[in-house]
This record gives structure tokens, sequence and C-alpha cells, in this order.
């Protein structure tokens, strides 16, 4: 669900969902996959996709298997393919993921109101508090 700019997905900053991975011997936390989520960039914009507002779900299973739900700026985004590819590589390096399945979705379409506030001050669209 993507209820505000800030409380994207239904991610809620301080929790830290973990799961174990038995089999290798070790535990994915959610808060892993959203560091990965945030060394994704969209070339032409110099912020990651999680500021960017690009990023609307994130689930895990106990197994380590990830499932994003993401939009791109348009549907026309020359990124459109790098984009996911960079999402599968930087969550598919942590240990303990196994598939990585990534979702683009337009509802909701994305408009420049989903970017967070740091990415907001990144792009000189409001003063730095």
């Amino acid at each position: 669900m993507r209820e505000t700019a800030e409380g994207t997905w239904e991610h809620r900053p301080g929790r830290r969902e973990v799961v174990n991975d038995m089999a290798n011997g070790t535990t994915l936390e959610r808060e892993q996959i959203m560091d990965a989520l945030r060394q994704c960039y969209d070339p032409e914009i110099p912020i990651n996709i999680v500021d960017l507002g690009l990023i609307y779900d994130v689930q895990h299973d106990d197994a380590g298997n990830v499932a994003v739900k993401m939009t791109l700026t348009s549907q026309s985004c020359p990124a459109a393919q790098q984009i996911p590819a960079q999402v599968k590589t930087k969550i598919g390096s942590i240990a303990g993921v196994g598939d990585v399945k990534v979702d683009i979705v337009w509802d909701p379409e994305w408009n420049p109101s989903m970017i967070s506030e740091s990415g907001k001050q990144t792009l000189g669209l409001v003063e730095p508090t």
C-alpha cells in the first residue's frame, strides 16, 4: 500500500522483519533488501529509486524469495529494462536471498510528489532542513 511519499509500501521505519534461511545459515532482514534498493538508480536522475518513490511494495518469504512491486517515472522510460535488472542484481547479491521477482505496475501512476524529502532536497526542489 502506498499512503504517503515517505510511508511507502507496508514497510514501517524501525520494523525489522527477519527471515531465517537455515539451509544456508543466514538470516535475511527486510532492511537489507531496502539497503540494496537504495543502491539502484534511474541513470537520468541522481537519487536512488527508493527516494524517487518508485518502490510500492517489498515482500519476502521464509525461503528468502523476494517480490518487489515498483513503477517507473513513465511508461516510456528509457531505463525500463535497466532499472528492474539492477533491482534483481542488487537484491540477488544478498546472502539468503532465493528468487527475486520484480513486477512493474502503473497504478498508482508515479508523480513528483512521491519523491522523499531527502530526494527533493538532492534535486533542489525544497530547501534543506
